[in-house]
């Protein structure tokens, strides 16, 4: 199959949608939640037994080397998982049409995570259902084997990678506010990314979802040079389902993460409670109101303020700020309310993170970029140490950007960033991260570097850098669009007295067209009686 060029959100225009349509017309009366877990856990078995395939072809051909294939060491010792022989793909498709499909693919699950510990309660193991029929089971396995093959330029597990994160959006698409649970828009993903930069260190994310930000974050450091080692993930999910997905998503990404034995509430039981991480990347729920925080009123976590019973949003920030190194960066998404409210001390909780200098930048998204809701959202971003940090050149301000007005429809409910707002944005802050003035010796953003960006500059209606005493002026509110005032009006050469001299007459030509209309609408009233 060919590959065409990749749009913002994952898909292939011609290969994954093609894939995605073919899947999901086997889906029959299953909904999509349920449909989700059967259809990726056989992409990632055919992911793993193409890795183990093509490890166990190379040890055939050096065993004249002493190489045995059939050693599990030879795999594990490469990061590669070890297949039984009854749970290889080519025994899966040879038994595609039978009638016990379903107890041959649950019996390979089975075998799988026996053998890898790593992988113990995470694979779907409900192919043998009743509900699942098994003629269309025979079909899904023959159109997932056909997923990499005869592919040259691109390595199966990097379509495999790509078919997997498709299918996430599509079935998040298709639940609608429940997919949001577990998948956040790429594009999102990618300005968070873009904007943090986290080339090396410690990523943590504790509302994880499927694990997009992690896989973007791996996506980022090799696009830019850097190499994959020297970042490590740590994260953790609630949701049962979800952290299996997540546990998938980064095996098929061959990524090495720390999400936890299993799943677990991070404000009720936090997995990683000594984790300082230099950069947090979150999508957390948004305005939960059953977080169950009246467990909670006295927590360490709480250094400015106790955040209310009814709203875990300035829970989750002070949770990502407990959580942050000294020179941390973090970046996460949150509901527009969280810049502005003052209910329940939640006002209070916002001032005191302003004064103490840890908010970086705001930016305020569009709506309908979400499959779970469709209000408009914003972006905060922490730094742990801006008086003594490696920016402390921005030390008492923050920057604020007005991206409501970016993005573009997609379908008839869902828009998305385009490659060049996520550039612009992300551009923006690191033209503003950089050093600024020769005399001072903070570093500068590496990808203000790289890029060789030009100065930073205030923008009339899009970005504004504002002190500490204006955002005091405010109130301690946080919209970007307070700051950044109107966009200034173009310039369209016309002289000022050329233009007033044709506006007036365009003026004066539709009064005098006004005037004739109303003769004739009061001659027509005459006519019938009406114009006296």
């Amino acid at each position: 199959m060919s590959l065409g060029k990749n749009s913002n959100n994952g898909a292939n225009l011609g290969f994954e949608s093609r894939l995605w349509q073919a899947a999901d017309a086997l889906r029959s009366n299953m909904d999509a939640a349920e449909y989700k877990h059967v259809v990726l856990g056989l992409i990632f078995l055919k992911y793993i037994s193409d890795a183990f395939e093509e490890q166990h072809s190379k040890l055939e051909a050096e065993r004249d080397k002493g190489a045995d294939p059939e050693d599990p060491d030879e795999y594990r010792a490469i990061n590669i998982f070890w297949v039984p022989k009854e749970a290889r793909w080519p025994n899966l498709k040879a038994n595609a049409k039978q009638s016990n499909i379903g107890t041959i693919v649950d019996d390979a699950m089975l075998a799988i995570e026996k053998c890898n510990q790593s992988l113990k309660g995470v694979l779907p193991k409900d192919y043998a259902h009743p509900r699942l029929d098994k003629y269309r089971l025979g079909q899904l396995i023959d159109l997932v084997s056909n997923i990499g093959l005869g592919d040259k330029e691109n390595r199966s597990k990097d379509i495999l990678g790509r078919v997997y994160e498709y299918f996430l959006s599509r079935f998040a698409s298709a639940e609608g506010k429940k997919g949001g649970q577990f998948y956040t828009p790429r594009s999102i993903v990618q300005l968070l990314v873009e904007m943090l930069a986290p080339y090396k260190g410690r990523v943590y994310d504790p509302a994880c979802g499927s694990g997009g930000m992690f896989v973007q974050s791996e996506k980022f450091v090799e696009a830019h040079g850097g190499n994959i080692g020297d970042i490590s993930i740590y994260g953790q999910e609630s949701n049962h389902t979800t952290w299996r997905l997540a546990k998938m998503n980064l095996a098929i990404r061959g990524i090495d993460g720390n999400l936890g034995k299993e799943h677990a509430d991070s404000f009720h039981r936090d997995l990683h409670p000594d984790l300082q991480a230099d950069y947090v990347l979150a999508n957390p729920p948004f305005n939960d109101s059953d977080w169950r925080g009246e467990l909670l009123k006295d927590d360490k976590r709480w250094q400015y303020g106790t955040p209310p019973n009814s709203n875990a949003n300035f829970a989750w920030v002070q949770h990502f700020i407990y959580h942050l190194a000294p020179n941390g960066l973090a970046s996460f998404v949150l509901a527009n309310g969280s810049m502005s409210t003052n209910q329940s001390g939640e006002g209070e909780i916002r001032k005191n993170i302003i004064e103490s200098d840890l908010v970086d930048c705001m930016v305020s998204l569009p709506g309908q970029l979400f499959y779970s809701t469709q209000i408009p959202v914003c972006l905060w971003f922490i730094a742990r140490d801006k008086k003594n940090g490696r920016f402390r050149d921005r030390s008492g301000q923050t920057l604020f950007i007005d991206a409501r007005k970016f993005g573009e429809m997609v379908d008839r409910v869902h828009r998305e960033l385009a490659n060049e707002d996520i550039r612009k944005i992300a551009d923006t802050y690191h033209a503003w991260r950089a050093k600024h003035d020769s005399a001072d010796t903070a570093v500068p953003s590496p990808l203000a570097q790289e890029r060789q960006l030009p100065a930073y500059k205030d923008v009339p209606g899009f970005c504004k850098s504002a002190t500490l005493d204006e955002i005091r002026h405010h109130g301690h509110i946080l919209t970007p669009g307070r700051y950044v005032g109107a966009a200034e009006a173009e310039d369209d050469g016309e002289p000022f007295e050329e233009k007033m001299a044709r506006l007036t007459a365009a003026l004066r030509e539709q009064t005098e067209q006004s005037r004739k209309l109303d003769q004739n609408i009061w001659a027509n009233l005459e006519d019938i009686g009406y114009g006296g």
